[in-house]
């Protein structure tokens, strides 16, 4: 290790920044942020030296300014034991600058010892996809518990082992999900049960976790964070292999899919089920496919959850009508074609469609139809009884946003005629509307500018 790491106090130090140009102006920024005093300096001049400079301050970076200058920064700055920088010039610096993570008070450095900057910005970028902002209002909050824990805990190792606790517990999972006040009661209960030394089970927590259309890179960060995180994983049939696989090994899986008329358990089960999960203090996620309360019962779920007393957390996901519009190039909306898009299900309770047609036809936009595949006979007929012109676009998307998606473009009623042949059985959406028309539209008008500009 060339580079001992270390973290400078700088607030209210004087801070020197020899240079113009935008790396000086950003290293001015990240010492200002950091508290100092900062003190700009474009070049040296005869009555004015690199020493005279340096008088009373604590760090100096050099960039963009003249080599002599920068030769003479590093060379009065050595000898005056003040920290120097001479950015991307590793020998002449007593110190290098590293790719910098902030979630204050939580900062995470990274450094190649010069021999790799760019690297390091980009193992930066990766690390902060991990790591979102509130794990910095984690670390604040545990801050703010410091001083009661070492009273409560004297212990080292005993106040280890409870903050390892609360780190992978429902504390952390409330602080995660902005609710503090609710994570201040949590760690009173924590800390209760401690002194008493009870050994009950402490409530957990459930997150009700949309896993998009099933490609794994299409998953929100928080929603992988969760799945890394969680004791039960409760999964649907829509939710894919790839993206179980980013889950903890050692999380349990439970089935709980559901498909037209064949339930693997009953909703009343499944919520039976996630609130029994939380109260042996499990941290649950309920992984759906798609957003958990667009046509996904999230919202019966954590209705359950709340009668229960159960914390629970809504993270959304990309539903299908996103996913499969964008996948197939046609704008859900555009000043041109639509101005609106409703959001339907073709499968209402007990099997029975209840669609106002006419009202849907004169709202014109584009219509999104979830689960349509085996109602589409009732639909079309529907729709051609309420005056839907016949030669209106539409589109049924099979398995949309995966490798596997499938697209069949007609007009409704050819659809309504094709689709029992064509479908393959997976889940599939049913869009409808002039912009279906526009498929592709956008892709083919920048591949057209990209070819036009590389000509």
């Amino acid at each position: 290790m060339r580079h001992f790491p270390i973290f400078l106090d700088l607030a209210g130090r004087r801070a020197l920044v020899l240079g113009e140009g935008a790396a000086a102006a950003r290293k001015a920024d990240a010492l200002a942020e950091a508290g100092a005093t900062v003190t700009r300096v474009a070049r040296f001049a005869p009555a004015r030296s690199a020493q005279d400079c340096l008088a009373g301050v604590a760090i100096a970076i050099g960039a963009e300014a003249p080599e002599t200058d920068l030769q003479a920064l590093s060379e009065a700055a050595q000898a005056l034991g003040i920290p120097v920088n001479i950015v991307d010039r590793p020998a002449l610096s007593s110190f290098i600058m590293p790719a910098l993570i902030d979630r204050d008070p939580l900062t995470i450095a990274i450094a190649s010892g010069g021999a790799a900057p760019v690297l390091a910005r980009q193992l930066r970028a990766k690390i902060e996809a991990l790591i979102p902002p509130a794990y910095g209002r984690l670390a604040a909050f545990l801050g703010r518990a410091q001083g009661e824990l070492r009273r409560r805990f004297p212990d080292l190792a005993q106040r280890r082992r409870l903050i390892e606790r609360l780190l992978g517990g429902r504390v952390a999972a409330l602080v995660f999900a902005g609710r503090e006040a609710e994570a201040e009661a949590a760690l009173a209960a924590e800390l209760a049960a401690s002194d008493t030394g009870a050994d009950g089970a402490t409530p957990g927590m459930v997150f009700l976790v949309g896993a998009g259309p099933g490609a794994a890179d299409l998953l929100t960060l928080r929603a992988q964070r969760l799945l890394g995180e969680a004791d039960v994983i409760v999964h649907d049939r829509l939710v894919g292999d790839e993206v179980l696989a980013l889950a903890r090994r050692d999380a349990t899986r439970i089935f709980v899919g559901k498909a037209r008329a064949h339930h693997c358990l009953p909703q009343s089960e499944i919520n039976a089920l996630l609130v029994g999960l939380a109260r042996a203090g499990k941290k649950v996620v309920r992984l759906k496919g798609g957003d958990p309360f667009i046509f996904g019962r999230g919202g019966e779920e954590a209705e359950a959850l709340a009668e229960a007393g159960i914390a629970c957390e809504i993270v959304p996901g990309v539903t299908a009508a996103l996913a499969c519009a964008a996948a197939a190039g046609i704008p859900l909306t555009h000043r041109d074609a639509a101005r609106s898009v409703t959001l339907l299900t073709g499968h209402g309770k007990e099997g029975v469609i209840d669609l106002d047609f006419a009202a849907l036809v004169r709202l014109g936009g584009t219509l999104a139809i979830y689960m349509a595949i085996t109602a589409l006979p009732r639909l079309a007929a529907g729709f051609a009884a309420a005056g839907l012109a016949p030669e209106t676009p539409a589109a049924l998307i099979e398995r949309g946003g995966t490798p596997a998606e499938r697209r069949l473009f007609a007009p409704l009623p050819e659809l309504a005629t094709r689709a029992p042949a064509w479908s393959s059985g997976g889940p599939a959406l049913l869009l409808i509307g002039p912009a279906v028309a526009r498929a592709g539209t956008a892709t083919r008008e920048a591949a057209a500018d990209l070819t036009a500009m590389l000509a």
